[in-house]
């Protein structure tokens, strides 16, 4: 029999994303997650540390991990709407330090009118930024992304940034739209 240990500290994760559209929000929302295929699991909410060592692993072979029912942890972001035509965004950002004794950074970030690349590059900014500040790294705040990203680079400290963002436009009969992206902890 397998035993739920609260000292989990995981040593994987993939990336995910999806959406769903119906009439209704939460057939939406469950749509979102087949798509994303995490709808049979038991989702539990975490907030944003990539672990130390931890590895990204492709979402075919995280996904093959997964077991109906199975209680999973994820950072997960979500947006929903019921708006013609409205553009939607989900995004999951994740920034690995060099040192792989440390812990790096998720990011979740969902918005209204931003397309992918905008609201990917924002969620990345924001876990570089959240790392950034724990390594002590002296910034800029109010630079662009790409200058932010120049410092952090020469520092040698943060290894890479990337996203995953879902995106969607509002169904034109105004059926709910969601979108998801997540960071599934595995292994």
């Amino acid at each position: 029999m397998e035993r739920f240990v609260l000292g989990f500290v995981p040593k994987e994760l993939f990336f995910t994303k999806g959406v769903g559209k119906h009439r209704e929000k939460l057939t939406s929302f469950e749509l979102a997650l087949r798509s994303a295929g995490i709808a049979a699991c038991n989702l539990v909410r975490v907030s944003s540390i990539f672990p130390p060592g931890g590895k990204i692993v492709p979402r075919g072979e995280g996904g093959k991990r997964l077991k109906p029912g199975q209680v999973t942890f994820v950072v997960m972001s979500e947006a929903a709407s019921r708006e013609p035509h409205r553009l939607i965004a989900a995004t999951i950002g994740v920034a690995i330090p060099r040192d792989p004794t440390l812990y790096g950074y998720l990011s979740e970030h969902h918005s209204y009118g931003e397309n992918e690349e905008t609201a990917g590059d924002y969620a990345e900014e924001l876990a570089a930024e959240m790392l950034a500040t724990a390594l002590g790294l002296d910034f800029d705040p109010d630079k662009s992304w790409d200058e932010k990203k120049e410092v952090y680079r020469l520092s040698n400290q943060i290894v890479r940034t990337q996203n995953v963002t879902q995106t969607a436009v509002g169904d034109k009969n105004g059926r709910w739209t969601t979108v998801i992206a997540a960071a599934v902890l595995v292994g």
